[in-house]
């Protein structure tokens, strides 16, 4: 008999490369679609994960979130990661707006 209490989850970045039998009928039927975080989301996960770093005050995160238009939420994190390596490595107690400009380069 059948187990109905298991429950397959999958998830990809690149849908249109999938092997179409795999989006058949009866294999996953259930799509949930996560769209790419907006301007003012990615903006938001930026300062979420800066808020335990000593940022500058000048940092204009609306602007970061601008020159991260195709970004997705875990690259609007690794920006920040890379902006804080920035900073370690030049020996600054605190992140500049350059920084995260930096980090959006390497990212």
């Amino acid at each position: 008999q059948p187990n109905t209490q298991v429950k397959v989850i999958a998830a990809t970045n690149r849908v249109d490369i999938l092997d179409p039998a795999l989006l058949r009928s009866g294999r996953l039927d259930r799509k949930i679609e996560f769209p790419m975080p907006n301007e003012e989301a990615r903006a938001r996960i930026m300062q979420i994960h800066s808020r335990k770093m000593n940022v500058s005050p000048d940092v204009n995160y609306e602007e970061l979130a601008r020159c991260t238009d195709d970004f997705n939420g875990a690259q609007c994190k690794a920006v920040c990661v890379e902006a804080g390596m920035i900073a370690l490595r030049r020996g600054a107690t605190e992140l500049t707006h350059e920084d995260y400009m930096e980090g959006i380069l390497e990212v």
